[in-house]
């Protein structure tokens, strides 16, 4: 792993990850947005995550990736992409999803200018095929964002421009299914980093009935349960409100697929 003296001041790396089910079109879609920025980054780094389809494998030969030889999930493949990164800045974007072209630029500009803030998100704009879906937008000032990480993950993790060094210092990316990236913010807010939003749609993000479903399995209640103890853990809620957090999430996700899209409206789609 790089030390924070050897990483590249004011240098970006956009890391991403593949696995089977990731296609060719998808991730030539992601890879364009990041050729498309105003302002380059310097390093795109994708972990291939266990096997991926041969066209798939192809579109990598113009990255930087790490591999692993079997699928370990996302929190493992992020650990192992971000202890590769040699950049000040990580730059998040899932390979199903697409940069706007002003992205990284805008974000870089705001980092330089707050330089207390450790992580950088923005609002998403919710897209499925060539249809548009809402604006997803979550908590911007850091207080607000302590409050709602309290019951939900806080930030678009697709959208984020990291500090390198500071998701190093509380130990990057665990293993924890679907909420690999609620555990980071929720231990960088844990140990005194700050952490802000964008109002601005910077980010495509790819919605579908797909990804509701995949809320539903028992892997995620699972990792939900894992996800209340490690709240408790890092002193951010009481035992009793993990309780009704564990109750409260479980029962959004028992609901019909069209009362969970609504909720799902209700929670993310801010000033529409």
């Amino acid at each position: 792993m790089t030390s924070p003296h050897d990483l590249r001041p004011g240098a970006v790396t956009v890391l991403m990850s593949v696995y089977r089910n990731t296609t060719a079109d998808e991730l030539s879609h992601a890879l364009n947005s990041i050729t498309a920025q105003t302002r380059p980054p310097e390093r795109v780094l994708v972990v291939r995550d266990g096997e991926v389809k041969r066209d798939v494998d192809k579109l990598l030969a113009s990255v930087d990736t790490v591999t692993l030889p079997e699928n370990r999930g996302l929190g493992i493949a992020l650990r192992e992409g971000l202890a590769a990164v040699d950049t000040e800045f990580v730059a998040r974007l899932d390979s199903d999803d697409a940069a706007y072209p002003q992205r990284l630029e805008k974000q870089l500009d705001f980092m330089a200018a707050h330089r207390e803030i450790s992580v950088l998100g923005t609002a998403m704009q919710e897209f499925d095929g060539d249809t548009l879906g809402g604006v997803r937008r979550l908590p911007e000032t850091h207080d607000a964002i302590a409050r709602y990480a309290k019951i939900n993950s806080p930030m678009n993790h697709p959208s984020v421009l990291m500090r390198t060094a500071d998701v190093r210092d509380v130990g990057g990316y665990r293993p924890m299914h679907n909420m690999e990236d609620y555990d980071l913010w929720a231990r960088l807010v844990a140990g005194g980093k700050k952490l802000h939003n964008l109002p601005e749609p910077l980010t495509y993000f790819r919605v579908n009935d797909a990804q509701m479903k995949r809320r539903t399995t028992p892997e995620t209640r699972r990792a939900e349960r894992a996800m209340q103890r490690a709240l408790v853990s890092y002193g951010l809620i009481s035992r009793p409100r993990a309780v009704v957090n564990y109750a409260a999430r479980n029962l959004y996700r028992a609901l019909p697929l069209g009362a969970m899209r609504r909720v799902y409206s209700r929670l993310f789609h801010r000033g529409d």
